[in-house]
């Protein structure tokens, strides 16, 4: 698969596309029945799948105190989208500028000019161009002008089915299983593993690798999980924490696992945590002794919910 960031970047010569647009944030099943239907209809006109996404989202830049927490990091919305069996990803930045052009523009520009397109996949609520005056409808009529047929999609009978609001809702309310049967996988957040205050590892006697989470991601309700930890192509089972830590008075809300028999060093690795199950709410404890014991049920009840034996 080929991935490129900005129309002008397209390949020389790149061939006749059908192409699927759209933010894409969460890559849900709703989103992957959308971009199976471009690579089928690829396959039939013996043209190549691309996928068009947006990054930053565009909330961001039109109304960023109205942006809503991300599911995706573009690094992992493309490697979603690529395990569709797309063959390319193309990246555009989503600017003031890109705001400000009209429908008519940016078809001519990117869908036509640029990835030579002979069928275009939208949701059917989509909207496009300088304050989202497209539609489908203008979609359409645009089509018939520049020689494009246009695959609208319903994601879902039901409107709230499928879709990336709905799963930042269950995450919200710490609903990890729900969100999975919309994603079609765990919800996974990522980031950087850093030095924490220490006490897992000393006072507890359960060593965790905390993640410092990049801003504005979406993460589950204060509680604890059991989840898996990847890093490269290994994958480790965890117990989750996430919350302020009120047993010692914490102010911060951190994210931090203990891997289940595991040893060694994760300082500074890029890991991703999935979330399979949420085993309790966050508890204030009475001291480190109940603390402990709670911890111990936690490892017990995330290896059960692992079905690790």
């Amino acid at each position: 698969m080929e991935t490129w960031r900005g129309i002008d970047a397209t390949p020389e010569g790149w061939p006749a596309s059908v192409v699927a647009i759209g933010v894409f944030d969460g890559v849900h099943r709703g989103h992957a029945a959308l971009v199976r239907t471009a690579v089928k209809a690829a396959a039939e006109r013996e043209a190549r799948c691309v996928v068009v996404t947006f990054d930053p989202h565009p909330t961001a830049v039109v109304a960023p105190h109205a942006m809503p927490p991300q599911l995706t990091r573009i690094e992992r919305r493309i490697e979603l989208l690529g395990a569709l069996g797309v063959d390319a990803v193309c990246v555009l930045p989503f600017t003031k500028e890109l705001s400000q052009l009209s429908p008519d523009y940016f078809v001519r520009h990117v869908l036509v000019g640029g990835l030579h397109a002979k069928a275009v996949v939208v949701g059917e609520n989509w909207r496009f161009g300088h304050k989202a005056a497209g539609d489908v409808k203008k979609l359409a009529e645009l089509g018939e002008e520049y020689d494009f047929e246009v695959l609208p999609q319903t994601l879902s009978a039901d409107e709230e089915a499928f879709s990336s609001t709905r799963v930042r809702g269950l995450i919200a309310e710490g609903d990890v299983a729900g969100a999975a049967e919309v994603l079609g996988r765990d919800y996974g957040t990522e980031g950087t593993i850093v030095h924490g205050a220490g006490r897992g590892g000393t006072a507890l006697g359960f060593p965790t690798a905390n993640l410092d989470i990049l801003a504005g991601t979406a993460i589950p309700a204060d509680g604890v999980y059991a989840g898996w930890l990847h890093r490269d192509s290994h994958r480790y089972p965890a117990a989750i924490s996430v919350g302020t830590n009120p047993t010692f008075d914490g102010k911060e809300r951190t994210v931090e696992a203990y891997l289940l028999d595991f040893s060694g060093d994760l300082y500074g690795a890029e890991v991703r945590l999935d979330f399979t199950a949420r085993l309790r709410g966050q508890i204030a404890f009475d001291g480190i002794e109940p603390l402990i014991a709670q911890i111990e049920t936690d490892v017990a009840d995330t290896r059960r919910a692992l079905d690790l034996g």
